[in-house]
């Protein structure tokens, strides 16, 4: 297939998957059973960190845990008491349990205290984004990338620096189960990041199909890093998308670069292309 041809075929997959009959069965369902801003990222992100395994049962176990939440994530978060939290106990999906849990309702709690929008979370501070990659500068805008993805255009900060920041902020309270971090990846360690940057699409992306949200502004479509699970992997190494031989953060950047060729203002819209096509197993 040649550029054109393929660049064709990629539209009309995304044209075919990027519609609301996909949401049913997809775990994006869960934050679109909310109208609330934070109760859709709540959900969202819970969500996105539980999406392995089979679909149907990554949706079911969201809804058990927003069943013990009252379908209320921000609410609760928020004001629950200490008795409140028993509710959680005991819930399990693959390596994710309640310990897990209650570290990430902590840092909801922690978060939603000081911050309107979960965003905010993946915005380097600018002290800190200057001591964390020490390149002290005297402006912001003289700050150069640590990677091949572009920067934003008016923060100065990329999303693998985003990413990075993030875990080192979800991870700031004291006494954080160490078990819990291998629930959150980063570009520091070598992770394709695909829950998060799926999250981040859902989050970030604004078109008029009704499925992801576009409910987030600091953060643009353009500078999105495509989610690279095995069905995105293979279809995109099938289409010659993909050379590197490993999967991991330079693979996802490897991808990434190379759909910015069909779109640069979007281009981690071919992630409904790819993954439909590896769902369906029509190549």
């Amino acid at each position: 297939m040649d550029f054109l041809d393929l660049k064709n075929f990629l539209d009309a997959k995304v044209e075919q998957y990027n519609r609301p009959d996909f949401i049913e069965f997809d775990p994006i369902c869960i934050p679109h059973l909310f109208a609330k801003k934070q109760d859709i990222e709540i959900a969202g992100f819970f969500a996105a960190i539980l999406a392995w395994g089979q679909r149907k049962t990554i949706i079911n176990k969201c809804k058990e845990l927003l069943v013990r939440m009252d379908y209320a994530p921000h609410d609760f978060v928020l004001n629950h008491k200490d008795s409140d939290l028993k509710r959680l106990l005991n819930f399990k999906h693959r390596t994710f349990n309640d310990t897990d849990l209650l570290y990430f309702i902590a840092f909801f709690k922690s978060h939603y205290q000081n911050y309107a929008s979960l965003e905010m979370a993946f915005v380097p501070k600018q002290n800190e984004f200057l001591n964390e990659f020490s390149l002290i500068n005297t402006s912001l805008n003289s700050i150069a990338p640590d990677s091949e993805n572009c920067l934003l255009p008016n923060l100065n900060f990329t999303i693998e620096q985003g990413l990075n920041h993030f875990r080192n902020y979800f991870f700031s309270l004291e006494d954080f189960p160490h078990r819990t971090k291998k629930h959150i990846s980063s570009p520091q360690q070598k992770s394709t990041c695909k829950r998060l940057n799926m999250f981040l699409r859902w989050m970030v992306r604004k078109d008029n199909n009704g499925v992801d949200f576009g409910i987030w502004e600091i953060l643009k479509a353009e500078d999105l890093i495509c989610p690279c699970d095995v069905h995105v992997d293979r279809v995109g190494r099938h289409l010659n998308l993909i050379q590197r031989k490993q999967t991991d953060w330079l693979t996802a950047l490897e991808l990434t670069k190379n759909l910015k060729l069909f779109d640069t203002a979007d281009p981690v819209k071919y992630d409904f292309a790819l993954f439909g096509l590896g769902v369906e197993k029509i190549l």
